[in-house]
């Protein structure tokens, strides 16, 4: 096929097209142009000294583009010609030279591929002679030189042409062999250089493989000794040579081997934390954060902590991130397989707290408290705990558990929709599992109540009530977060559960009852009024600010109360029974409606 581009050099060997070489075939091409000079008509006489020439220049030039535009430049040299156009093959196609002219272009071309490789007449228009040359080396065709002539060429010029193209074929067969020396060395240097590269890669394979057995004989070993935490992070210092820590999801310290542990160790903010988890949860593989190296321990998308590398000198590289990987996919196996137990802890639990609070055979809970080590002839407790941003959740029940845990209190546990409940064998510490919690969770708002002693488990559903009373005081007083007992709520005890709600409605109708009803009628805030009033002890401006509006509000406000109710606020009595009766209507019959 003729090709539609001008040619350039090539590689003959594989077929490939490239530009036009401009580097010392182009000067040696340039000298052979100096010598020859322009193109002229030839007298024939002296036209084999010309063809001398000619050769010479032909066989200095390298590169078979230039060899064959020589050529077409000097056909003069032959006799009474031009070159038409002229065409080297390239792999199986022949293309056209820049020399040759757009006329009759497509024509010629089809004319070339038609003579399949063999000597043949052309036509062209003014030229009443015209042919068609081969030019063949030893491996068979290496182009054409189409020819043409205003007049019919003697014999002796047919002879010098034949000669020209003779030589110009052999100068082709010399630049096609130095072409493929030259290929045959850059292919032997390529090859060498991949060699080399292999060898190394090769190399840098085998110390590889070496290293990630070294870490993964490691991490098993250590995953075998059930050293948990601990022992991730100390081998994990060992291979690296750099602090190693664990935090949980929240951002607290498990675990920290090696120097420069912060002490105390930053308290976390929860929001920069969830930022954290989910910038670290977006992207592939461990990511640099400031002067650490972080990535998650994750089990079934889960996040169940962080594992990180404490590097401020930025030395970590593929060997660091490679150890960093495999002991976050050990730690996360051995947290997951100590959640599952926890887990099933955790229901042997629930079942047997469900039982004690509903009530349950004494014989059978005592057993089964045994068996799950908690011990039921002590005297126990009834501790009850709420969080407002968190749901009672497995998750939170966990929390919980580890937050007990970790003030040293021996508790079984269980949930319920709306709040935790444990069963702890000695009186809690009166803020202790609150802070514990605090820390956990991030937040203070949340409420514990704890009930009275249980000295037999016939008491412990009563006692469930009672913690449920501490913590319902504590979150409708002005103080709602915190730790409430309930033998510390002195008047609050006899408004709990068990007393007769129809008389404590008489009694809150008997002194608030005109309030009430002058608060729906009128959308109006009386009762609130009255007690804030005296939940702030008779202090006019800590009510008027906890109610927000101006102190000469607040004593018109009193005013219409003493107007309204027709009790006084100053009488004794009447004082006592008021407070009692705004404690009752808050607490007991929750507030307005």
């Amino acid at each position: 096929m003729v090709g539609s581009r001008a040619y350039g050099p090539y590689h003959r060997s594989s077929g490939r097209k490239g530009r036009l070489a401009r580097g010392s075939a182009g000067r040696h091409v340039a000298a052979a142009r100096r010598r020859l000079g322009p193109p002229a008509r030839i007298p024939a006489d002296h036209g084999l000294h010309e063809l001398v020439a000619l050769s010479h220049a032909l066989f200095d030039t390298r590169d078979e583009g230039e060899i064959l535009l020589l050529a077409m430049e000097h056909i003069v040299a032959a006799g009474p010609y031009s070159a038409a156009a002229g065409y080297l093959k390239v792999g199986s196609d022949l293309v056209p030279s820049p020399r040759n002219g757009q006329t009759h272009a497509s024509a010629m071309g089809r004319r070339v591929l038609e003579l399949a490789g063999q000597d043949g007449n052309v036509s062209v228009a003014g030229r009443p002679w015209g042919r068609a040359l081969g030019l063949r080396g030893a491996g068979g065709l290496l182009g054409y030189l189409v020819v043409t002539s205003r007049s019919r060429p003697t014999e002796a010029e047919r002879s010098l042409l034949a000669t020209l193209v003779r030589h110009t074929a052999a100068a082709l067969s010399v630049a096609f062999a130095h072409r493929r020396q030259r290929e045959d060395a850059l292919e032997l240097h390529r090859l060498r250089a991949e060699h080399t590269t292999l060898q190394r890669q090769l190399i840098s394979v085998v110390a590889e493989l070496g290293y990630q057995r070294a870490v993964h004989a490691l991490m098993a070993d250590v995953a075998a000794s059930g050293g948990g935490e601990e022992a991730v992070t100390r081998a994990l210092h060992t291979l690296t040579g750099l602090p190693a820590l664990v935090e949980d999801r929240f951002g607290r310290l498990r675990s920290w081997t090696g120097p420069g542990r912060p002490v105390p160790y930053p308290e976390p903010d929860p929001v920069r934390q969830d930022e954290m988890l989910h910038a670290v949860a977006r992207q592939a593989g461990p990511v640099r954060m400031r002067d650490r190296l972080i990535t998650l321990i994750r089990s079934h998308g889960e996040i169940l902590g962080v594992l990180a590398l404490v590097d401020a000198r930025d030395e970590a590289d593929e060997h660091t991130v490679l150890a960093l990987e495999h002991a976050a996919v050990s730690l996360a196996r051995e947290l997951t397989h100590l959640r599952s137990l926890a887990e099933v802890e955790l229901r042997l639990h629930r079942k047997l707290v469900d039982d004690l609070l509903a009530g349950t055979d004494e014989a059978s809970a005592y057993a089964r408290s045994e068996a799950v080590g908690h011990d039921l002839h002590r005297s126990n407790y009834v501790v009850v705990v709420q969080w407002s941003n968190r749901t009672a959740d497995d998750s939170f029940a966990q929390i919980v558990g580890r937050a007990a845990a970790a003030v040293g209190m021996r508790s079984l546990l269980t949930r319920r929709s709306d709040h935790v409940v444990l069963v702890a064998d000695d009186r809690p510490h009166s803020r202790a599992l609150y802070e514990a919690l605090a820390r956990e969770t991030g937040t203070r708002s949340g409420t514990i109540g704890v009930s009275a002693p249980s000295d037999s488990l016939d008491d412990i559903p009563h006692r469930y009530q009672e913690a449920r009373r501490a913590l319902e005081v504590r979150r409708r007083s002005r103080e709602r977060y915190g730790t409430t007992f309930y033998d510390e709520l002195g008047l609050y005890r006899i408004l709990g559960p068990g007393n007769d709600y129809r008389e404590l409605e008489t009694f809150v109708h008997e002194w608030l009852g005109q309030l009430i009803d002058y608060d729906s009628r009128h959308d109006a805030a009386m009762v609130e009024t009255l007690s804030r009033y005296f939940d702030c002890g008779g202090n006019y401006d800590e009510t008027a600010d906890s109610l927000v509006i101006h102190r000469s509000t607040l004593r018109y406000r009193l005013q219409r109360i003493r107007e309204i109710s027709g009790h006084d606020l100053a009488n004794v009595e009447d004082r006592l029974n008021l407070q009692v009766a705004t404690r009752v209507w808050k607490i007991v019959l929750g507030g307005p409606g």
